[in-house]
């Protein structure tokens, strides 16, 4: 299908079923309201096809331009259907199953994300590693039928729902760089997994630290070949910071929106309306380009950090505007609108942290794109 008509139909689907499709919590909401809303979303846009265009039929797709799906992200968000973040997870990780999963693990369960049947995690950070992922100590041993993994992760988004983890784990003798790093696909449900959330300043219990213990994994959940998880981490960790950010721009986008009709007269400036317009603009503009670069069959790769840099600040400047506007409501207000705000302001402060700090994606553009040498 081409875009054009793609576009055409999904938005008089979404017409007709606005109700349906309508969250059930006013306000913020809890973290269970919108992984609810997430999961009755996705299953009604599976079950129409809107869902399964984009992906390849192999994994239960229909094929298509990539930009079928992100077109998808972009209107669900710009109609506050979905929570961008949430959303966020199955552009993640659907992309390293479909390419590092062995085929069958891969068709039968995709279309289980996709379909908002499942929830995945990503199993990545850990506790004494601090930005340094090739510094990864989760161990996984070799047995006669799989692996044996113990080990902790942490900041690990929506582990307590998740049913699968893709995990790193350290297998080689190599204990400080990214040599000797295996991929697997976890079963959340084994025995010896351990998930512990953790509160952060929205209120919210989005992160959460996950314990191993002698957990097994059947030999045929490892992604990649053993010893090159490094090159899965590098396959999805641009796609984190790339192709998952298009439809948090479209949310900045209607947030600011949403500001400049709530904000008492007086309260912004027209230019630093007008700034902060020009910040969302550049993160949109670049993350279309990138978009379009992915439905090229184009490889991404440390340019992806541009985008993630261009998203921390639009992120913060438009929430910054609404501090400067309705800063005593989001402050005090007790009403379903502040409550959103306030909790939407508090996220943002996060934003040059998640997906990679603010300060490793500007070294990874000075080292990687301009050749400007190591740290010093």
């Amino acid at each position: 299908m081409e875009l054009d008509a793609f576009r055409t139909s999904l938005d008089g689907w979404l017409d007709e079923h606005a109700a349906a499709l309508a969250p059930g919590h006013a306000g913020a909401g809890t973290l269970d309201d919108h992984m609810a809303q997430l999961a009755k979303v996705k299953r009604l846009a599976y079950d129409a096809g809107w869902m399964r265009w984009g992906w390849p039929e192999r994994v239960g797709g229909l094929g298509g331009s990539t930009l079928l799906r992100a077109y998808l992200a972009e209107a669900l968000t710009l109609r506050d259907l979905v929570d961008p973040g949430l959303y966020s997870m199955t552009e993640v990780l659907a992309p390293t199953i479909i390419d590092y999963a062995p085929p069958g693990l891969a068709a039968a369960m995709v279309p289980r994300l996709l379909r908002g049947d499942e929830t995945w995690c990503q199993g990545f950070s850990e506790p004494g590693t601090g930005s340094n992922l090739a510094a990864l100590s989760c161990r996984a041993t070799r047995t006669a039928d799989g692996w044996r993994v113990s080990g902790q992760k942490i900041w690990t988004s929506l582990a307590q729902y998740a049913q699968r983890c893709v995990l790193l784990t350290r297998t080689g003798p190599t204990a400080s760089d990214h040599r000797g790093i295996t991929a697997l696909f976890v079963d959340m449900a084994s025995p010896g997994i351990t998930v512990r959330p953790i509160v952060a300043m929205h209120g919210r219990e989005e992160f959460c630290e996950v314990f191993f213990d002698d957990v097994a994994v059947p030999l045929d959940r490892t992604l990649g070949e053993v010893g090159q998880g490094w090159s899965v981490a590098m396959d999805l960790l641009p796609v984190e910071r790339s192709t998952a950010l298009w439809q948090r721009g479209a949310f900045l986008h209607r947030r600011l929106e949403q500001l400049l009709a709530a904000a008492p007269p007086g309260t912004l400036a027209p230019d630093e309306v007008g700034e902060v317009f020009g910040q969302v603009y550049a993160l949109r503009a670049r993350s279309r380009a990138t978009q379009h670069r992915l439905a090229a069959g184009q490889r991404l790769g440390p340019e992806t950090s541009v985008d993630k840099i261009l998203l921390a600040t639009a992120e913060q400047a438009v929430f910054d505007l609404v501090a400067a506007a309705l800063g005593d409501a989001i402050l005090a207000g007790d009403d379903a609108g502040s409550e959103r705000w306030r909790a939407e302001f508090l996220y943002s402060r996060a934003a040059t942290i998640y997906g990679g700090s603010a300060e490793v994606q500007r070294n990874i553009v000075a080292r990687r794109l301009l050749d400007l040498g190591a740290d010093r």
